[in-house]
């Protein structure tokens, strides 16, 4: 092992109270629908690339007005996050440090462009985050951008940390043999994963393991 990728929403923080409040906000004024979006829901949504989020939560619009809701949703939730943060997991503030002066640390996530900039502002983490990437820089799925990352910095062996079945397949479509850690305190459920962990502070004695 020589590098780690993480994934963001779910495995590093849990923005669905501040986030639907956001396009709630937006919802409201910018349409008619009789649409109330919960926590809950995003935890569904979120690890789905953003047009694909818009075409379940905008199901009756036209495409060209799902895009447009979506976005207006996007930069709203980035203004709102910016005013109230959103928490982190336990521990987070000091597990990236300690894995950071090991290893690169990345992240790879299936969010809107601006997105992974806005966590970092947040969470002052930019110091120990080498690299990131999302579809809404690249315009590619996480499978690709996965790749990328690994091209860029010439990873030879690096493990990614996420917590839904969208993660696992992207990374087992990038490399079968890339290492899977299922963060189980996330949004979603994967079985079989190559490692599980039940906190990020899990992160500290697997990777001394």
């Amino acid at each position: 092992m020589d590098s780690i990728i993480f994934d963001v929403d779910g495995t590093l923080w849990d923005t669905t109270h501040v986030v639907a409040d956001a396009w709630n906000e937006i919802i409201s004024s910018e349409t008619s629908l009789d649409l109330h979006i919960t926590p809950d829901i995003l935890r569904t949504l979120f690890g789905k690339t953003m047009p694909d989020i818009a075409a379940i939560v905008f199901a009756g619009e036209t495409l060209e007005n799902q895009l447009r809701l979506i976005d207006l949703c996007c930069q709203q939730e980035h203004k709102v996050l910016l005013e109230k943060n959103a928490p982190l997991y336990p521990d987070l503030e000091t597990v990236l440090p300690a894995l950071a002066s090991r290893y690169p640390l990345f992240l790879v996530s299936n969010c809107q462009a601006g997105y992974i900039e806005t966590f970092l502002s947040c969470t002052g983490f930019s110091p120990y985050i080498t690299d990131h990437l999302c579809p809404g820089d690249t315009g590619n799925p996480k499978r690709d951008n996965i790749l990328e990352i690994i091209k860029r910095h010439n990873l030879q062996s690096p493990v990614y940390v996420g917590d839904t079945l969208g993660d696992y397949q992207a990374v087992k479509e990038a490399d079968p043999s890339m290492p899977f850690v299922f963060a189980s305190y996330g949004f979603g459920t994967v079985e079989n994963p190559d490692f599980t962990i039940n906190s990020p502070s899990d992160l500290l004695s697997l990777f001394n393991s």
